[in-house]
């Protein structure tokens, strides 16, 4: 089968379209025909080396979406997705025409998606998810997201409003601000860092009880706009992974930080999820991705190097 495949890590050039073996479910498996791959910016990242826990050689890929062609007879011919850790660092992934996972590692893919639109949530998704549920979102919760005009942050804004969270958007640009309110979300143009908790303030009275930052660069001043007892989720940090943290202001509000890292859930724990929102999506709550750009499996090697350049486009790979 022709896969994208690397055998070492640090240079995109090492990623190469090549045949290998068809992958051999064991009893407890299924083989998937990939119909499409997400391409995400940490398969870039492994590609050039940062996890190293990725054993060598290695098919990248973590999100997928597909049918199943072997494995126990419940689950042949259905169409699944899924994502997780295992994939494209210990396990080969997804950007490959067939991928072998555990028969419990794929859930049931939302009828009202195509595979390509299925195959670009897998790892946005199950990250807010995850952000939600440690951060304790429900019914009423003042919720803040920073970055909500990107992959993740849009998500975790579509899944609070199901959990019925009360939102707000804050993003950098006035004409994101003018469009979120235009889709009847509020929301905070960002500005200077200190000005952040007065905003904050501002649209929710105490303050907010949780501060979702898909951006890795507002996890100081956001302790500012906290209600008390207080959560702040984070899933970024700067290059050198170093913040100076106000920590008095933060253990006087009773506040905590809430580390969210989707490389921390296995297939089997991110089938779990995306079972539990993928009905969603069916039930007309949440709203199906566009703007997608689909790239034949020939022609991926260049996507990985644009997405590295600061491509923000998002890309889905057709086998």
């Amino acid at each position: 089968m022709k896969a994208l495949q690397f055998s070492a890590t640090g240079d995109l050039a090492n990623l190469h379209l090549v045949d290998v073996a068809m992958p051999v479910p064991g009893a407890d498996e299924v083989l998937v025909q990939v119909k499409a791959a997400g391409l995400n910016p940490s398969d870039v990242k492994n590609v050039l080396g940062r996890f190293p826990y990725t054993t060598l050689p290695r098919i990248p890929g973590r999100d997928f979406a597909g049918v199943v062609v072997e494995g126990p007879q419940a689950l042949l011919g259905q169409e699944v997705w899924g994502t997780g850790r295992d994939l494209g660092f210990f396990a080969d992934g997804s950007h490959a025409q067939y991928l072998r996972v555990s028969a419990t590692g794929v859930a049931h893919k939302p009828s009202h998606l195509s595979f390509a639109q299925a195959a670009s949530l897998g790892v946005p998704y199950t990250t807010a998810w995850d952000a939600l549920e440690r951060s304790g979102v429900g019914k009423g919760t003042r919720l803040l997201v920073i970055g909500a005009n990107g992959a993740v942050g849009s998500a975790a804004l579509a899944l609070a409003r199901i959990r019925g969270a009360q939102v707000v958007a804050a993003v950098r640009k006035a004409d994101q601000v003018e469009a979120f309110r235009a889709q009847g979300v509020d929301a905070i143009g960002l500005g200077k860092p200190e000005a952040l908790g007065a905003q904050v303030h501002a649209v929710f009275e105490g303050g907010a009880e949780v501060i979702f930052d898909t951006t890795g660069f507002w996890l100081p001043p956001a302790v500012a706009g906290l209600a008390p007892f207080g959560r702040i989720a984070i899933i970024a940090a700067p290059v050198d992974g170093h913040v100076q943290l106000p920590a008095l202001a933060l253990y006087r509000k009773g506040g905590s930080v809430v580390g969210v890292n989707s490389l921390l859930y296995s297939c089997e724990q991110c089938a779990v999820m995306l079972e539990a929102f993928g009905r969603f999506f069916d039930e007309g709550l949440l709203p199906a991705p566009t703007g997608l750009r689909e790239v034949a499996l020939a022609d991926a090697v260049e996507c990985y190097e644009q997405v590295n350049s600061g491509s923000p486009d998002k890309i889905i790979f057709l086998p």
